[in-house]
């Protein structure tokens, strides 16, 4: 029974099994899981208890429509319903984002929410994917990511807040000027589903920017932050023209009773849920302290209710899910079918201390061999076996490269060609200048916006401070050999980060987004340097060709993940920043 539960995760999905086919598959007892991202607080056994007692009323009658639930979900959070739309999860929203909105393109970084990269691909679009590099952290440079979308020509762009799976965050003063440089594509969107465990910055959530320009969405999730997955609900927010063309195409009744339920009981325990959100980020913290300790592993910063681990050199990942799933009854995400990942990584859901000192237990018995089955990872010598992106990614490099794609990896992130079709890579960590804001984009005929023409006067950096992983101490074994693998050139030295700008006005009710003061136009935007010309190709891409003009998936990958991130800064979580304006719990 154990290895059909094993089997399980050994498919070709971009996600993890669901609980209930665990179960199917198995007793359930004692299962700690570490894989699906749930608040563990909230909601609180009181609300638990109000809904086993109205189940019977719940599940026989209709809900409401889905205009009274949204009028009711506004209230609550201070938004003006015709700016929202309510979907059956964020998945169905995405979905009729890239229906409705994507025209031909959507670029997007990578790894990141499966969703983001499979829906366009499904639907014919391409999809460019922009690598985010080991070597510094994983942090979106929005400068690059920026240059990016003008030299591949892309229509949309998307962002995830903070990014799953590494938990990466970006400060809403940057993510404004993002969206100001962006002006003239048809989209940008910014996936907030995690932003409400983030402590780094007193109200990070652009959605009060959103509803003030024409091509912005931001989409929120209400599944993660409530602990209620199984009740599929989301919304986005946007100017009412967005939005009310997502709402038009939406099923009247797309929201089931349970989802009515908990929306109508939450403004009474406003309350317990900022107390769970508290809980969840003072969890993270001691977490990631548990983790670092752990020999070889390297724990990255993160805003989310998760954290993304590297493995020791010479430990397979699907090996080490496995085990820990029928050794130790803990349930974790493997994250090698994740495009731009590997299965050296794992992500990590934050859960109370209790269960993180059974995780910390089982990891070690697993990777150093305190267990009867001896350790995970191999002596020096023995010789690696990682898998390269498993299944999706896998996938995407047979499709789209065939077999002579052995140097496009290391043409991608190298210092001197550059991919065949693209500019050569800037070095990571290195600011480049956003392009400027168009004063005019006039409309085009086909309903999105021309892209303007790349100014080329006076570049300046712009500072983007990428946050280092927390090294853990080395390995006492010798490391395993491998072979030579491209370094990104690292930079001598990274620009400050721009001071935040905060939000004065907090919120009256605990679940309420704020009233905010008029925010003040960004500085102006330096001029983007000019890219070579190249032939960017046209009309949409056939099925089953998911990287056409884009990156390859040797590209996205880029190493073979042995490389070391540098072990500098982020030292360990007493050097986290607080929480900015959060009184403790009593």
């Amino acid at each position: 029974m154990a290895d059909n539960v094993a089997s399980l995760f050994r498919s070709n999905a971009a996600h993890s099994p669901s609980m209930a086919a665990l179960a199917r598959e198995s007793d359930g007892a004692g299962l700690v899981d570490f894989c699906i991202p749930c608040n563990p607080y909230f909601p609180t056994p009181a609300m638990f208890e109000d809904m086993a007692t109205r189940l019977r009323e719940i599940i026989t009658y209709y809900p409401s429509s889905a205009d009274t639930i949204t009028a009711e979900l506004c209230s609550l959070l201070r938004l003006p319903p015709q700016c929202v739309a309510m979907g059956n999860g964020s998945t169905e929203l995405i979905t009729w984002i890239d229906h409705l909105l994507v025209r031909e393109s959507l670029a997007v970084p990578v790894p990141t929410f499966g969703r983001w990269t499979d829906q366009p691909m499904e639907t014919g679009k391409r999809v460019d994917m922009f690598p985010l590099q080991e070597s510094g952290g994983f942090a979106l440079d929005l400068a690059q990511y920026a240059e990016f979308i003008r030299a591949r020509g892309t229509k949309v762009a998307v962002i995830c807040n903070p990014n799953n799976p590494d938990g990466g965050f970006l400060h809403k003063h940057a993510i404004v000027q993002f969206m100001d440089a962006m002006a003239d594509l048809d989209l940008v969107v910014i996936d907030e589903s995690f932003l409400e465990f983030a402590d780094a910055e007193v109200e990070p959530s652009v959605v009060q920017e959103a509803m003030l320009r024409p091509n912005v969405i931001v989409l929120r999730s209400l599944g993660k932050n409530f602990g209620l997955h199984g009740i599929r609900f989301g919304y986005l927010v946007a100017n009412p023209s967005l939005a009310g063309r997502i709402r038009s195409m939406l099923p009247k009744w797309n929201l089931n009773s349970f989802a009515e339920h908990v929306v109508f009981m939450l403004k009474e325990h406003g309350t317990e849920y900022q107390q769970s959100l508290h809980q969840v980020r003072r969890d993270r913290m001691d977490m990631s302290g548990q983790l670092s300790s752990l020999p070889g592993l390297t724990v990255y910063p993160s805003q989310g209710n998760f954290l993304f681990v590297r493995l020791p050199v010479g430990a397979e990942g699907t090996v080490v899910r496995d085990r820990m799933l029928t050794e130790h009854r803990l349930l974790v995400r493997e994250c090698g079918n994740k495009i731009g990942s590997s299965s050296r990584f794992l992500r990590l859901v934050v859960r109370p201390q209790v269960d993180v000192r059974r995780l910390v237990s089982g990891l070690e018995q697993v990777l150093y061999g305190t267990s009867r089955r001896g350790a995970a990872v191999p002596e020096q010598a023995t010789g690696t076996g990682y898998s390269s992106g498993t299944a999706a990614v896998d996938r995407l490099f047979s499709e789209t490269n065939g077999a002579g794609t052995q140097g496009l990896a290391a043409q991608a992130i190298g210092a001197g060609t550059g991919a065949p079709g693209l500019p050569a890579a800037p070095a990571a960590g290195i600011g480049m200048p956003l392009p400027a804001v168009p004063s005019q984009v006039p409309m085009g005929t086909s309903g999105g916006m021309p892209m303007p023409a790349a100014a080329s006067s006076g570049p300046q950096q712009m500072p983007q401070q990428a946050p280092q992983p927390v090294q853990a101490p080395p390995m006492q074994a010798p490391p395993v050999p491998s072979p030579p693998v491209p370094q990104q050139p690292i930079p001598q030295q990274i620009p400050q980060q721009m001071p935040q700008q905060v939000s004065q006005q907090m919120p009256q009710h605990p679940l309420a987004a704020p009233v905010q003061a008029p925010v003040p136009a960004p500085a102006p935007m330096p001029a983007a340097a000019s890219y070579p010309s190249q032939q960017m190709p046209t009309g949409p891409t056939p099925p089953g060709v998911p990287a056409r003009g884009g990156l390859t998936a040797a590209q996205v990958r880029g190493t073979d993940g042995l490389s070391q991130a540098p072990g500098t800064g982020w030292s360990g979580p007493q050097s986290w920043p607080e929480a900015a304006g959060m009184a403790p719990l009593s």
